[in-house]
């Protein structure tokens, strides 16, 4: 049957069919748009991360004097390795992670242990523990500096010794503590951050296996070291890094509690003698070097830690 239309009256012509985008066209639209949201993030982290990097690892073979640069191959690295400071800094920050492994690995571990099987005021407590981290560095290490290390009787941990009639000791001026002191207050500081993790993995461990093992009769310390452990395996090895990593790059403590190099260079650290080399010395090239040595080491460490772990797996 015709359709009559008025005489003069347009007809409106039809709609066109709504357009079909193709599944292969949508899933390409929406790479393109979390790969533009993903180029801001690559562009922040390349010029403020790996720009730095390869800047630092060309003035490694360069001298500028005078505003003119020339490339000297591998002097500066000869000449930084020949300082005597260069192995006394390696040396001190060695210990130091040495001592920070002993001190500040194992013990947020078992504050968390500890914390975790508390029945009441586990809210307090976290808060607690975690109150150091949110305190500036340099605003808790002056307190370490002029109120607990003060050397006279007068400072708390002077006063602790002396209540518990031991001899007291100068800490930061006395060569044999300096390291040990930093330990300290470095643990102290970054305690909290370590036993909130260390919680959160606690947590995730099924309560069946602690069950299974006081019926077999295992005591605190055997299901410690057979459930424990064994579940927390991974958080504690990816810690184990970062608190390596983390401390190999001391220079805060010492440039706070020691004035830098410390008594007869007990306090110097490989960083703290880069932040010497560039702002003192005004030896940009040979910090550069220095940080290079340090960058070569730090990724050594890590390539073998992946490797390992990777086995493990």
């Amino acid at each position: 049957m015709a359709i009559m239309t008025a005489p003069g009256t347009a007809t409106k012509p039809a709609p066109a069919p709504p357009r079909t985008v193709s599944k292969k066209g949508r899933k390409v639209r929406d790479n393109l748009t979390g790969h533009a949201f993903l180029l801001g993030a690559v562009f922040c982290f390349a010029l403020f991360m790996w720009f730095p990097m390869i800047r630092g690892i060309v003035m490694s073979f360069q001298r500028t004097r005078r505003g003119e640069t020339t490339w000297v191959g591998w002097d500066n690295y000869s000449r930084i390795i020949a300082d005597p400071s260069f192995w006394t800094a390696w040396k001190n920050t060695f210990l130091f992670t040495a001592l920070a492994l002993v001190v500040g690995y194992v013990l947020p571990f078992f504050v968390a242990i500890l914390l975790n099987e508390l029945r009441h005021a586990k809210g307090y407590l976290r808060i607690l523990v975690y109150l150091p981290v949110m305190l500036p560095p340099a605003s808790a290490l002056f307190l370490f500096k002029y109120y607990a290390y003060d050397p006279s009787e007068a400072g708390l941990f002077n006063a602790i010794l002396k209540a518990l009639h031991l001899p007291t000791s100068e800490w930061m001026q006395s060569p044999t503590m300096t390291i040990p002191a930093m330990v300290i207050a470095s643990t102290w500081m970054n305690l909290g951050s370590a036993v909130l993790i260390y919680l959160a993995s606690l947590q995730n461990i099924p309560g069946e296996l602690y069950e299974a093992a006081e019926l077999d009769g295992a005591g605190v310390w055997r299901r410690i070291w057979n459930v424990t452990i064994p579940q927390t395996r991974l958080i504690l090895a990816l810690l184990a890094m970062l608190q390596i990593v983390a401390t190999m790059q001391l220079f805060i403590e010492p440039l706070i509690l020691a004035n830098g190099a410390g008594t007869q260079d007990s306090a110097t650290s490989v960083a703290y003698l880069i932040y010497q080399h560039g702002f003192f010395q005004n030896d940009l090239n040979g910090a550069a070097a220095l940080g290079v040595i340090m960058l070569v080491v730090l990724a050594a460490f890590s390539a073998v830690y992946v490797r390992l772990t990777t086995k493990q797996d």
